[in-house]
């Protein structure tokens, strides 16, 4: 796998296996003490004296290949600490948390996808976030709950990813139209880059693998959402969710998005080509499109907050970190994962890793504040979310890709696949 894929694959990965849980219970290695999710409470406080003794930490993908450019910064202001950084395939990140989990040989911190902490929170592996460690509210919103399992935090968020509109400036211009705000908008902006010469005007999958998260939006739009208040029964039964399925099946029906996915590559070039005039993608894309389109396509795209309903929601994703229960050297664990929310080590984390920042106040840095692209990402966060951190979303969202791609392929209505949708999901439950 290159760089550039490792970063595509670390900013939206989920998972698509049997949850961490069930195999755990299946192989008799579950904890039956329940963690810190019994509690519900936050950790010890940790002091503000240097960090001391030795760490050892997992991270993925690109993260994991320069994580101890920015490491070493901790050790220079910690010279009586040692931090050990394994790097971590992505595709076989999940089995080896999960088997380091039921053999009790586990690191002292882990780098995890936002959308596995519910599941491995759940086992009682993770130690709750320490009282006072950091401050809720310097970070995004929707950031922050990604961390958080049945009230309680567990590790913080470490760099984010939101979706904006990627759109061809150059066919939108000759087109006659400006970025959509609105889902009106959008169908009649699409169309337009279309009659403007592009062959779609958006590319969007059909289904299948992690599509879940390019229609939840929709659902969050109007005000829809996936769990009841309470977080104990799920919500698809809803007109939000029926009407999300209906807008995103249009672009299929009218002819306006492929049915068929573009893998990593081919949206690239596609929209390089002027084969796509549109596309949802993180900020990882901006490089790559610079990269591949050469320095006289900057003129040729923007980027642009999502349109929207009631709302302009976006999915947000990214990288947590966690902190075990086994750790024998807590107090240095915790030290480093605060000392990684600093803003102005974020800021330098962007420079090496360019993972954006989860703490709100480093994108007041003119690294950010003042790029056409970053700032766009800035203002997004401020209305993205992400999924409940519940042990069974990955079951639960392969459903949702399963029904969406029957829905786009008219082998099913959307009335029909969210009723699908929310038996099924009554029936493997929230796992809490």
């Amino acid at each position: 796998m290159t760089r550039a894929a490792a970063r595509r694959t670390s900013r939206w990965t989920t998972v698509g296996a049997v949850t961490l849980v069930g195999a755990l219970a299946l192989a008799g290695c579950g904890r039956s003490d329940g963690g810190g999710a019994a509690g519900g409470q936050a950790g010890e406080a940790i002091d503000d004296s240097p960090a001391t003794g030795e760490l050892t930490v997992w991270a993925m993908g690109n993260e994991g290949e320069v994580l101890d450019e920015v490491v070493a910064q901790f050790e220079e202001e910690n010279p009586d600490v040692s931090v050990e950084v394994t790097a971590v395939p992505w595709e076989s990140a999940h089995d080896r948390i999960a088997t380091a989990i039921a053999g009790g040989e586990t690191p002292d911190i882990t780098m995890l996808g936002t959308t596995w902490v519910g599941e491995f929170a759940a086992t009682g592996a993770f130690e709750p976030t320490p009282e006072g460690l950091v401050d809720e509210s310097a970070f995004f919103e929707g950031s922050w709950e990604t961390a958080v399992v049945d009230g309680v935090a567990y590790g913080v968020p470490w760099y984010v990813d939101t979706r904006v509109l990627y759109y061809r400036t150059d066919l939108a211009e000759q087109a006659g139209v400006e970025p959509p705000t609105t889902w009106e908008e959008y169908s009649e902006f699409t169309e337009a880059l279309q009659s403007a010469g592009a062959t779609w005007g958006v590319s969007l999958p059909p289904g299948g693998f992690d599509s879940w998260q390019y229609v939840t939006p929709l659902a969050w739009q109007q005000g829809g959402d996936i769990l009841n208040e309470d977080g104990t029964e799920f919500t698809f039964d809803t007109p939000e969710w029926e009407e999300a399925f209906t807008y995103y099946k249009s672009f299929f029906d009218e002819g306006i998005a492929e049915p068929r996915r573009l893998e990593g590559g081919e949206i690239e070039q596609a929209f390089i080509n002027g084969d796509v005039g549109a596309f949802y993608s993180g900020p990882f894309h901006v490089s790559l499109l610079l990269d591949q389109g050469g320095e006289e396509f900057a003129d040729k795209f923007a980027v642009a907050m999502v349109p929207g309903a009631d709302s302009r929601t976006s999915f947000t994703g990214g990288g947590n970190l966690a902190v075990f229960e086994d750790t024998d050297n807590r107090d240095a664990a915790w030290k480093l994962v605060r000392w990684l929310s600093l803003p102005e080590t974020q800021i330098s984390w962007y420079e090496i890793s360019t993972d954006l920042p989860s703490v709100q106040e480093a994108w007041d840095d003119p690294t950010f504040s003042e790029d056409p692209y970053l700032s766009v990402f800035g203002e997004q966060l401020q209305d993205s979310k992400a999924p409940p951190a519940i042990p069974t979303w990955a079951q639960v969202s392969a459903v949702i890709d399963q029904e969406l791609e029957k829905t786009t392929r008219g082998e099913t209505t959307p009335a029909d696949a969210i009723a699908t949708i929310q038996q099924q999901a009554q029936s493997i439950g929230t796992g809490n």
